[in-house]
């Protein structure tokens, strides 16, 4: 089992920054893959950025050259560096993590971008 804590959500204005932390509650060295939805009113959640296996990434087109995703091994910890925020980003971003054959998921936090 694993267990997901979510920080570093906000208010933001057009063209800012956050960061989102996801700290996992095993060694991320023995999750499967971890990284970050989102999901915005009235739409499907969709991936941001995950680690699939090892230091291997996939990232949605809509924010490549944006957002980075990167982790900490020693603190079971990865995060989402957000750059150049557009409106459309405001969501409710998850962590993920897929452990043996299960999804895992945190409770969410809100990224709102706005003037």
């Amino acid at each position: 089992q694993v267990q997901l804590v979510e920080s570093g959500g906000g208010l933001v204005q057009p063209g800012g920054s956050l960061r989102l932390s996801c700290a996992a509650s095993r060694s991320i060295f023995t999750i499967n893959a971890m990284g970050w939805y989102r999901q915005a009113p009235g739409k499907q959640r969709e991936l941001v950025a995950v680690f699939t296996s090892g230091s291997t990434t996939s990232s949605a087109d809509s924010v490549k050259g944006r957002f980075a995703i990167s982790r900490d091994n020693a603190k079971n910890t990865v995060y989402l560096q957000m750059n150049s925020l557009k409106p459309e980003d405001t969501a409710v971003y998850y962590c993920y993590a897929r452990f043996l054959d299960y999804n895992y998921w945190g409770q969410g936090t809100q990224v709102t971008v706005s003037s």
